[in-house]
């Protein structure tokens, strides 16, 4: 396939950036979107010219880091996968790809395709953690009784990988869907009873601080997510939160 696109380049935090075009050719149709960026920035190298700066890690669409922006969607037209999970037979030869990095006030751009999501650290920092010490004494998992409906809804939470593709799809800039999913996994469990009100009340100021929206309720960010993390995580966040501010 040969294929035209167009890059949001910027040098960094405080530069101006922009869209800069670039041809490829004879890209193949089982390419991962990543190795085609991949053959891109060999072609740029060889030119002796600066090469796309992007982020990515496993490539197994684990971790999240891969998150770009491509067509105006996050992690691009498919659904239930990370950008590095995309391929080229997604695409059409001769079409036109546009690649940004995830757009939000949270998120600034390092550099290029590059955005920093310490914020969404941050918020884990804040209370997305247990107290409960099970180093050397943990417990037989039959011992703790936890209904299986419960445990289900509390892996599916724990499915998140904090990509950002909740925020960069929202009009708000929300994450309160990543919010929801780290306050639900441990509000399913006995063993996150202990700092519950605690835990919610940190996590969401820090949200705030952080510069993020509020939800818009138009349920974007779900469609978009690559781990399909549901909506009524955001529906029990705000029950817990409820329950943490009552005096």
């Amino acid at each position: 396939m040969n294929l035209t696109l167009k890059i949001w380049r910027q040098k960094g935090p405080q530069e101006k950036g922009q869209m800069v075009e670039y041809k490829v050719t004879d890209i193949s149709e089982h390419m991962s979107f990543l190795e085609m960026m991949d053959v891109l920035n060999e072609s740029l190298v060889a030119k002796d010219e600066v090469p796309i700066a992007f982020d990515h890690d496993c490539r197994e669409g684990i971790c999240g880091m891969c998150s770009l922006q491509i067509n105006g969607e996050p992690h691009g037209p498919d659904r239930g996968i990370t950008t590095c999970q995309l391929h080229m037979r997604t695409f059409k030869d001769g079409d036109t790809i546009y690649i940004e990095p995830f757009r939000a006030k949270a998120f600034p751009v390092i550099k290029d395709l590059v955005v920093d999501r310490m914020a969404f650290e941050r918020i884990q920092q804040a209370g997305g953690y247990i107290s409960v010490n099970t180093s050397g004494n943990t417990q037989d998992a039959n011992a703790i009784p936890i209904s299986k409906h419960n445990a289900d809804l509390s892996m599916d939470a724990a499915a998140c990988i904090g990509c950002g593709a909740c925020v960069a799809s929202c009009k708000n800039s929300s994450a309160m869907l990543f919010v929801s999913a780290k306050v639900s996994q441990f509000a399913l469990l006995p063993q996150g009873k202990i700092e519950a009100k605690d835990r919610v009340r940190n996590m969401v100021a820090q949200m705030d601080l952080e510069g993020f929206g509020n939800c818009t309720n138009t349920g974007a960010c779900e469609v978009e997510c690559p781990k399909g993390i549901s909506l009524e995580n955001i529906a029990r966040m705000n029950r817990e939160y409820l329950k943490a501010s009552i005096i």
